[in-house]
């Protein structure tokens, strides 16, 4: 028995832990996609605005005091010099008249100067662009040296002349080093064909292929990807001014390092638990097995109180109600004595004769019996009573319970009660107390499935072929999803807010209906209601069963 009540409690409780598990490594998962995904785009941004400040630079020249279309080496020097204040990643800088011979140079090339350049690859598309700049890949190009080439071109007297300034790589390798610095990241640029222009010593050398080549298209992402034998996380963003994209990776291990500190907190946690549960089931059935060697009687004794528990919390949760209903004669009768003393107080010049005062105390009379009928009601369901098989009417059953309060409070809550009673029924041998309580339950858990106006429907049916009598309580509430379902009759599950619901009312319901011999039997649509029916046999004999 012990086994079968921590198989019961366990695996359940295994079975949501497992879940949740894997939905919370789901979410870091993304949380941690997210983030590299998020540091991709902002280094993407960053780069981007490095390259148009750089062009902005180049641009300037063509708009300084000292440019002419016949520069000077001195006027070229200068040129230079403005550039490398603006940045220390240009290498040199050369001026091209409309048929691509370059006319002006400064810079560590001398012997480029008058070099025919119309044949080169960033030459062309940027004569056949309609932008006025182009950023060009990595190459070796003249001088044989990794480099890449930012050039403009401006119309100028009707002929187009070309600005171009070479930059450093190892310098917008350091300058994407500095924002990785902290991140616990490496970031490399590739370009449209796969080849790597900017990248870590350690990941590959520029102009090398990479192992990761990102899609087209989402201009960013991430994912999981295998890195030289080692499954990094990989987050890319495509550049905007250059045919680039972006790649940053970052080890799993740090990538989900909250995911895997999580993954050690939840699996100790869930064990704890575990044996916390199991204790306690092995404590408390010990405890329980050892009384259970008593009579039937002491066992019955233990259910009845069970009972008498949740009665209990069914009027803990009336006791609002009550208290509104009881203070309505308490008012009157405060009322009440406040007039009878106005009317004897001289003052006031009152009709203060017998039959006024008489007439007053009526009113008195009538507020007190109102209010000894409401906590008679009140005792009479709370009070414990011995449990004995009566022949009962179910519809007059039905009515004990939502006529009074429960129907008031259903009609200031909106909620119209509907009686679909069948009028032959038979009477049938139950506990009516009991019987009264598992209607009580379900009646208050259908007014509680509705948010707004809605409509409870109680429903009594007779099938004399199969001698059996079948309640229904129909809601037009929120329903249930099938999970919700299959856990509702588990002791303390309620989908109800927290401090609003036991989770017991349905557990003790279903014990009450079977103890009869019947069946509960549940119908839900989330989004629509639930209906629930209790199936009775009319047969004495099966409700001693």
């Amino acid at each position: 028995m012990e086994v079968g009540l921590v198989l019961a409690y366990v695996i359940p409780s295994a079975m949501r832990s497992v879940y949740f598990h894997f939905q919370f490594n789901y979410t870091l998962k993304d949380s941690g996609k997210l983030h590299l995904s998020a540091l991709a785009e902002s280094q993407r941004n960053t780069i981007d605005l490095f390259l148009q400040e750089r062009v902005v630079n180049i641009f300037k020249l063509f708009h300084s005091d000292r440019f002419t279309v016949t520069p000077s080496e001195d006027d070229m020097q200068g040129f230079l010099q403005s550039l490398r204040e603006a940045s220390d990643s240009f290498i040199d800088v050369g001026f091209f008249n409309e048929a691509g011979v370059q006319i002006g140079y400064a810079g560590p090339y001398p012997y480029l100067l008058g070099r025919d350049y119309s044949h080169e690859g960033w030459f062309e598309k940027l004569k056949g662009r309609g932008d006025n700049y182009y950023i060009s890949d990595i190459y070796l190009g003249f001088r044989q040296k990794p480099h890449f080439t930012i050039a403009v071109k401006q119309m100028i007297d009707g002929r187009g002349y070309v600005m171009r300034a070479t930059l450093d790589p190892d310098k917008l390798y350091l300058f994407l080093r500095s924002l990785n610095r902290g991140q616990g990241v490496d970031s490399a640029l590739i370009n449209q064909e796969g080849y790597y222009q900017v990248v870590d010593p350690d990941r590959g050398e520029p102009l090398s292929r990479t192992v990761f080549m990102p899609p087209a298209s989402p201009k960013s992402g991430a994912e999981e990807v295998n890195w030289q034998d080692d499954v990094s996380l990989v987050a890319y963003a495509w550049l905007g001014e250059a045919p680039w994209v972006l790649v940053t990776r970052q080890p799993l291990a740090q990538a989900y390092a909250a995911m895997y500190q999580a993954r050690k907190v939840m699996i100790i946690g869930t064990a704890l638990m575990v044996l916390l549960v199991v204790g306690a089931i092995y404590l408390i059935t010990d405890r329980l097995f050892r009384r259970a060697q008593a009579t039937e009687e002491s066992r019955e004794e233990l259910r009845s109180q069970l009972l008498q528990a949740a009665k209990l919390v069914s009027v803990g949760e009336l006791a609002a109600g009550v208290a509104h209903e009881i203070n309505n004669p308490l008012a009157i009768i405060a009322s009440e004595s406040g007039l009878i003393r106005d009317m004897l107080d001289p003052e006031f010049k009152m009709d203060a004769s017998p039959e006024s005062i008489r007439a007053e105390l009526e009113h008195i009379d009538r507020a007190v019996y109102r209010a000894r009928g409401i906590t008679q009601k009140l005792l009479s369901f709370v009070r414990k009573q011995d449990a004995k098989l009566v022949p009962s009417n179910l519809n007059q059953l039905l009515d004990e319970v939502v006529s009074g309060l429960k129907e008031r409070e259903f009609k200031v809550a909106n909620i119209q009660l509907i009686r679909d009673y069948d009028l032959d029924l038979p009477e049938i041998p139950v506990y009516p107390d009991q019987l009264r309580q598992v209607f009580l339950n379900l009646i208050n858990n259908a007014g509680d499935a509705i948010e707004g106006p809605g409509k409870i429907t109680l429903t009594t049916r007779h099938d004399d072929e199969n001698n059996t009598i079948a309640i229904t309580v129909t809601d037009t509430g929120k329903g249930m999803t099938p999970d919700q379902m299959s856990r509702i009759f588990m002791p303390f599950y309620t989908t109800k807010e927290v401090g609003k619901g036991t989770g017991l009312g349905l557990p003790i319901s279903l014990s009450i209906v079977e103890s009869h011999g019947g069946r509960i039997e549940v119908q839900s649509v989330p989004d629509a209601g639930s209906s629930f029916t209790v199936v009775l046999p009319i047969q004495p004999e099966a409700a001693n069963a």
